[in-house]
């Protein structure tokens, strides 16, 4: 029995990638006022990408459950020089899930995944593209050149997960990378073959392994609208990462642990050393005290670590499709857009 995978044979040309072409992954929640813009200007990106390297688009729309008129518009969106594709889940799966439909319904070679909101320029695509094409890179990944416009507990927050992650992950995670990141035909094969559902993009894209480069840019502020991403609702998200690519908590846990023992030990050694030495019992109901709240503390702190662990094997193990979609569209630059939207339906 097998247990690899050989993706060896989707080799990194210039004239595959042209034959196969690219994916835009595009996951959008609650975007409704800025999705045409930012689909125009995908439009234009296609036109230079045929251009320049005869790679033929398409966008895929990951509609995450949204509750304004996204979905609406989405349907609307013309197939300009680019295929379109429309996925709408059937409820607010994450933006996990919605990563993963999109590479699941992503029918080109190479899969690009960028956000909706307009803070990933289009622009910048055609770099990502050089370096995959031109220098033969598998994944190319981007980060923030810089933390400097946030504050310094936000800053303190981010290189804190960052170390604590990379503590437990036997592939680290480079700090500041984001979702914004292109995979080659080869490395995006890879990436679906991993069966987990509980999934952390960042920590998978970059254990896949092959070559893999980094592209400092600067994120463009919000074309409309606030982020959705409450300071609550990071901490959720980075549980989750931290849960499902990584054991640091358990071993930060189990340091804990050995920290009291050690801690407790020295302090029995205080107290037999006082009464060898003075004769003077100690008087027992304050530290008794102290240290049970301690030890019981501690140990629910570990009870609940080892508790979000088992919650993923349980998830794992129930095997639920990570996501539901609802409707599917498709429009093809080439005219076909009818039957494709009649095969959808059906």
């Amino acid at each position: 029995m097998t247990l690899g995978s050989d993706v060896s044979r989707l080799t990194t040309t210039a004239a595959s990638a042209a034959a196969k072409g690219l994916s835009i992954v595009v996951p959008v929640y609650n975007e409704a006022a800025g999705l045409a813009m930012l689909h125009e200007r995908l439009i234009g990106l296609a036109r230079t990408l045929m251009t320049r390297y005869g790679l033929a688009t398409e966008v895929v729309y990951i509609d995450d459950g949204s509750a304004d008129n996204t979905l609406a518009i989405a349907r609307t969106l013309k197939p300009d020089n680019i295929d379109v594709q429309v996925v709408s889940l059937s409820r607010n799966f994450g933006k996990e899930a919605a990563l993963m439909a999109g590479l699941d319904h992503a029918r080109r070679g190479a899969v690009l995944f960028m956000d909706g909101d307009g803070q990933h320029p289009p622009d910048m695509v055609e770099k990502l593209v050089s370096h995959w094409i031109d220098d033969g890179y598998d994944v190319v990944y981007t980060a923030k050149a810089h933390r400097d416009n946030e504050s310094a507990t936000r800053r303190l927050a981010v290189h804190g997960f960052y170390a604590l992650i990379n503590w437990g992950a036997r592939q680290k995670i480079p700090e500041d990378a984001g979702d914004f990141r292109l995979l080659s035909p080869r490395a995006a094969t890879a990436l679906r073959q991993l069966p987990e559902r509980n999934r952390f993009f960042k920590g998978l894209s970059n254990w896949i392994g092959f070559r893999q480069i980094r592209v400092d840019y600067e994120p463009a502020p919000r074309a409309h609208g606030v982020t959705t991403f409450s300071p609550g609702r990071l901490i959720g998200l980075s549980i989750e990462g931290l849960t499902s690519f990584s054991v640091a908590p358990l071993r930060f846990a189990s340091l804990l642990g050995v920290l009291l023992a050690l801690t407790a030990f020295i302090f029995g050694l205080t107290i037999l050393w006082e009464v060898w030495t003075t004769g003077k019992q100690v008087p027992g109901y304050p530290s008794l005290m102290i240290g049970l709240m301690t030890i019981g503390g501690v140990q629910l702190i570990m009870i609940g670590i080892v508790g979000e662990y088992i919650g993923k094997i349980l998830s794992e193990l129930k095997a639920r499709p990570i996501y539901f979609v609802a409707e599917h569209t498709e429009k093809r630059a080439d005219g076909e857009a009818a039957a494709s939207e009649r095969t959808a339906a059906e």
